[in-house]
C-alpha cells in the first residue's frame, strides 16, 4: 500500500516534470545556449514541482483552518507577508537539493575507501533481513534518524549564542502563521541543508526518498506553526508535535529561556523532548516572539533587514567589549 501510494504520486510528478520540461524549460535552455545544464535542470525540476504542490496543499488546508479557529486575530497581516518570501525560497528546495547532490561524490569516495579496507558502513536495509528490507520499515527508520538529528540541531541553535542570533530571525515572528516555518536566515538554511544532506547520505537515503522525507517534514512543520487553535488530545500530543505543543516553544520568555535555553524542540515527534527533559505540556495560547522585543529591540520588518540585523547581533556578541563584560556566550 505504502509503495503503491508513493509510486502513484511519483508517477504523477514525473509526468508533470516531463511535460513542463519538454514544452517550456528545454526550449528556453536551447534559446539561451544553456543546454550544458540540460540534465541537471531536468532533475531540479522534480523538486520544484514537489515544492509547488506542497505550498498549494498547505494553503488549501491550513488557511481555512486559520480563519475558522485562529489563536489570534490580526487587523494587519503585514508581518506575515515577508514569511511568504521565505516559504517560496525554502519550499522549492534550493539548498536541500544542492547539498544532497554536491556531497554525493564525497560520500561515494568515502564508501569506496571503506570497502577497500573492509570497513562496514551503515546499511539499514540489512540490519534485520526480512524486516528492514521492507520499503515502509526502511522509510520509517530514515524518518526517525533524521528527526532525532533535527531535535539536536534545533536544540544547538538555541544553546550556541552566535547560532541563536541566526535562529532568532525565526523566533522574532510575533504573528505565527502557516508561512512561519520557513522564516529562517539564509545562512542558517545553508547550514541546515548541508547537515541533513550529510546525514541522509551517511545512512543511505535514496534521492527519491529524500525528496519525500523533506516534503513530509516541511508540511508537518507548516501545520505546527499555523495560527490554529488545535490540540491533539493527551495521547496525540505525545505522538506528534502539534500547533499547541510548538507554540509553547515560541512563547515569549519561555520558548528560548525556560528549561534552560528553551523547550519543545521536537521536529515531528515530541519523544526526544520527553526523553531529554526539554518538554513542556503547558497549553496556554501565549504571545510569541523574543523577550527583548518587548523592550524595544528591533529584529527587522523586511527580508533584508532581518538578515542584516542578525549579522549585527553576531558582531555585537563577538565584540571584545561584550566578552570583557562577562556576557554568557549562549545567552540572549
Amino acid at each position: 500500500m505504502f509503495h503503491l501510494i508513493f509510486s502513484s504520486l511519483g508517477s504523477f510528478v514525473s509526468a508533470v516534470q516531463t511535460l513542463l520540461y519538454v514544452d517550456v524549460v528545454q526550449p528556453l535552455l536551447y534559446r539561451f545556449d544553456l543546454m550544458d545544464y540540460d540534465e541537471d535542470t531536468y532533475d531540479r525540476l522534480y523538486w520544484v514541482i514537489v515544492g509547488v504542490l506542497e505550498m498549494l496543499a498547505m494553503y488549501a488546508i491550513l488557511r481555512p483552518l486559520e480563519a475558522l479557529r485562529p489563536v489570534e486575530q490580526w487587523e494587519n497581516r503585514k508581518a506575515v507577508r515577508v514569511d511568504v518570501i521565505y516559504t517560496w525560497i525554502a519550499k522549492l528546495g534550493v539548498f536541500n537539493l544542492f547539498f544532497f547532490f554536491a556531497l554525493q561524490p564525497f560520500f561515494d569516495n568515502l564508501q569506496a575507501w571503506l570497502r577497500l579496507y573492509n570497513i562496514s558502513n551503515i546499511d539499514f536495509d540489512n540490519l534485520w533481513p526480512g524486516v528492514t528490507t521492507q520499503p515502509l520499515v526502511t522509510f520509517v527508520m530514515y524518518l526517525l534518524v533524521l528527526d532525532f538529528a533535527g531535535y539536536w540541531y534545533h536544540r544547538w541553535e538555541h544553546r550556541i549564542g552566535v547560532w541563536w542570533e541566526l535562529h532568532a530571525v525565526h523566533h522574532s515572528q510575533q504573528q505565527m502563521s502557516l508561512w512561519s516555518d520557513d522564516r529562517n536566515h539564509l545562512l542558517d538554511d545553508v547550514l541546515q541543508a548541508s547537515f541533513f544532506a550529510a546525514i541522509a547520505l551517511v545512512i543511505g537515503v535514496p534521492p527519491s526518498q529524500f525528496v519525500v522525507l523533506v516534503a513530509i517534514t516541511n508540511l508537518a512543520q507548516s501545520v505546527q506553526h499555523a495560527n490554529i487553535r488545535l490540540y491533539f488530545g493527551w495521547l496525540g500530543e505525545r505522538l506528534l508535535v502539534s500547533p499547541t505543543f510548538h507554540r509553547r516553544h515560541h512563547a515569549v520568555g519561555y520558548g528560548h529561556e525556560g528549561l534552560k535555553y528553551g523547550c519543545n524542540f521536537g521536529v515531528l515527534f515530541p519523544w526526544w523532548d520527553m526523553l531529554f527533559r526539554s518538554v513542556s505540556w503547558n497549553r496556554e495560547m501565549e504571545p510569541t516572539g523574543i523577550r527583548d522585543q518587548l523592550e524595544g529591540r528591533r529584529y527587522g520588518d523586511g527580508f533584508w533587514a532581518q538578515h542584516w540585523l542578525a549579522f549585527v547581533r553576531i558582531a555585537e556578541r563577538l565584540s571584545p567589549k561584550r566578552r570583557t563584560e562577562g556576557g554568557d556566550a549562549a545567552s540572549v
